[in-house]
């Protein structure tokens, strides 16, 4: 075996070296980590006689098609005390006078509305902080216009995990299943991101949630002045908040699969490359033992795609091709176990037949879209 390395060229040894700890780093993420996402679905306790007053609050803006079929699925929620506050946010398709005549079907439905002011630039976090505002109970569970709930327990579920300790509820928040590759980038890349911050939170190092499932105490929104350390992002009401606020005594995850919310995918490829873009600004900002975690195991990745390739297409000796070969396929084999356990707790368990092709892709998709954040400020 020493003879065989000798006798490669050196360029080729350093990409073996790299190709070995690329594989190692990435066997320890899938044999360590990510198993930490599986979990058995903990069905809802019938004996709970006491669940505490909510307030829902949803966002919207030129939402009304949206609302008008999603908000009685909420309004309609098998739970005691709840308030669902819609904040109007300037939108001019009859938003108003929808939510009014609402109202009196549903006396539990509040609104708070935002003017339309074309000199005044405004996000999601302005929204949200008067949503939160005028919540009249301290447990707020946040969502977005275009989701759903997986059923009507939806609140229950999530508001069950709160205690004195508990005070940030992390919820799944997933995309329906439609025909085309586009819909299942979108769903896989969804279930690899709810995998990712589920295992993280369960070993004490929350970084995210989605701002269509989440839930969290007003009191710990207040406390931490809100939004005001990443108010000019027009990204971050989610994860760099979670980032702020959560830590290993106050954060747990959500994964009954009745908790989940469902949205509607983007329906272009523009559509989605624009939102993974904006999301993507936010990232820099995380924790340094986040992007550690998070850091080596994108880099791994491409290292290993790199490697992989380079070594099956230069590589003279045989049995140096197939130890890679053999090394990569169970790695291949280990990722799809995997993927195929967690995205079971997802309700995605098909999608696991698709990791082979997406998984190696997905880090090399996300730098092309950093470069072009990139230059995109340097334009400005």
């Amino acid at each position: 075996m020493t003879q065989l390395f000798s006798d490669i060229s050196l360029i080729n040894r350093i990409l073996i070296l790299i190709f070995l700890i690329s594989f190692l780093t990435q066997l320890s993420y899938y044999l360590l980590l990510f198993p930490k996402a599986k979990q058995k679905s903990i069905p809802l306790s019938p004996g709970r006689k006491k669940y505490p007053a909510v307030s829902v609050i949803i966002c919207a803006r030129n939402e009304i098609e949206n609302l008008r079929t999603k908000l009685p699925l909420i309004l309609e929620q098998d739970y005691p005390e709840f308030e669902l506050i819609v904040v109007n946010d300037g939108s001019e398709d009859g938003t108003q006078e929808f939510l009014e005549d609402l109202k009196l079907k549903y006396p539990h439905l509040r609104v708070s509305s935002i003017q339309k002011d074309s000199k005044f630039l405004r996000g999601k976090k302005l929204a949200l902080t008067i949503g939160l505002k005028a919540a009249h109970h301290d447990i707020v569970l946040l969502t977005d216009a275009d989701c759903e709930p997986a059923g009507k327990n939806w609140m229950k579920l999530m508001i069950r995990n709160y205690s004195d300790k508990n005070s940030v509820i992390l919820g799944i928040g997933l995309y329906k299943k439609t025909k085309g590759l586009l819909n299942s980038i979108i769903r896989f890349e969804s279930a690899f991101i709810a995998m990712q911050y589920i295992a993280l939170t369960r070993i004490g190092k929350p970084y995210m949630g989605v701002g269509r499932n989440l839930s969290y105490r007003k009191e710990l929104f207040f406390k931490n002045k809100g939004f005001a350390s990443h108010l000019k992002l027009e990204s971050g009401d989610d994860d760099l908040f979670i980032s702020e606020v959560g830590t290993s005594e106050n954060c747990v995850v959500e994964t009954n699969p009745a908790s989940f919310t469902y949205s509607e995918p983007g329906k272009s490829w523009g559509q989605w490359i624009n939102q993974k873009k904006r999301h993507l600004t936010t990232s820099g900002m995380y924790k340094k033992s986040t992007l550690r975690i998070l850091g080596f195991e994108y880099l791994s990745r491409m290292m290993l795609s790199i490697s992989f390739i380079w070594l099956l297409i230069v590589l003279q000796e045989r049995v140096l091709v197939l130890m890679v070969l053999s090394a990569y396929l169970l790695l291949v084999v280990i990722k799809a176990i995997n993927f195929y356990l967690v995205f079971k707790t997802l309700n995605e368990k098909f999608l696991f037949l698709l990791s082979v092709i997406f998984e190696p892709l997905i880090p090399w998709i996300y730098s092309l879209m950093h470069i072009s954040n990139i230059i995109d400020r340097k334009r400005k």
